[in-house]
């Protein structure tokens, strides 16, 4: 008897058991492929979903960042640079001050009665005046000028540093009270009306500044993102081209 027809007989006159164990083999293995199949599909579609999130950040976008972008944390806040800025700028503000208005801002001789007066006494707010003029200044000086002032104070270093909306807002209360006290308190009292609306106004202006900023990252010609930028946060984008952090 052939080798052929001998294998053929043992197949035929084998046992029930032998012929399920094939079968089961059989079943294994092409769940294993099917298995193989459902992998390589899911990293397929994962590769074009990747794909797709790229070319919606725009080509300049590395690859490396584009799968990242979605699962890093936000970054830290960052302090140093927002007491950096704020110094500087409430520096140059007293300075400016003093050589707009000399006095009583640069008479250094009647600094210390001025700033005794400051804290000692509360401060000004005369009810009887126009509304926004209630401290004696103008009321285009009360609403624009530390409107943005605090918004200043607010976005353009708190918020672009990472701090909340609620930090940044206590960022610019303090600062605020810092200007009227210790820098402005020297030429007189301190403005009731600009400790609280110097930081609120400058919340609601800030805000839109910065998201409006934020926004202008997905402006894709370069030219364009930058004059966005500029206008919405001169001094901010002056301070990161010579290095600064946020």
């Amino acid at each position: 008897m052939s080798a052929e027809l001998l294998r053929r007989k043992n197949r035929q006159t084998r046992p029930p058991f032998f012929r399920k164990v094939r079968t089961h083999t059989s079943a294994v293995q092409n769940a294993r492929y099917s298995r193989q199949v459902i992998s390589a599909s899911l990293v397929l579609a994962l590769a074009q979903a990747t794909a797709l999130i790229r070319d919606a950040n725009g080509p300049e976008a590395p690859r490396s960042s584009v799968a990242l972008s979605v699962v890093l944390p936000e970054s830290r806040p960052e302090i140093v640079v927002p007491l950096a800025h704020t110094a500087a700028l409430l520096t140059v503000m007293r300075a400016t001050e003093a050589f707009l208005w000399p006095d009583p801002f640069a008479r250094t001789e009647t600094f210390a009665a001025h700033y005794k007066e400051a804290v000692t006494k509360p401060p000004i707010f005369d009810s009887s005046r126009r509304a926004f003029e209630w401290d004696g200044d103008s009321w285009y000086v009360n609403t624009l000028g530390h409107g943005l002032f605090g918004s200043e104070l607010y976005m353009m270093r708190a918020r672009t540093c990472h701090l909340e909306w609620y930090g940044a807002l206590a960022f610019a209360a303090a600062a605020s009270a810092v200007w009227e006290y210790a820098f402005e308190g020297t030429g007189g009292r301190p403005s009731g009306l600009d400790l609280v609306y110097t930081p609120l106004a400058g919340a609601a202006l800030g805000e839109a500044r910065f998201l409006a900023w934020r926004a202008s990252a997905s402006v894709r010609s370069p030219v364009v993102r930058g004059v966005l930028r500029a206008v919405l946060d001169p001094l901010g984008e002056a301070e990161r081209a010579l290095g600064t952090s946020c």
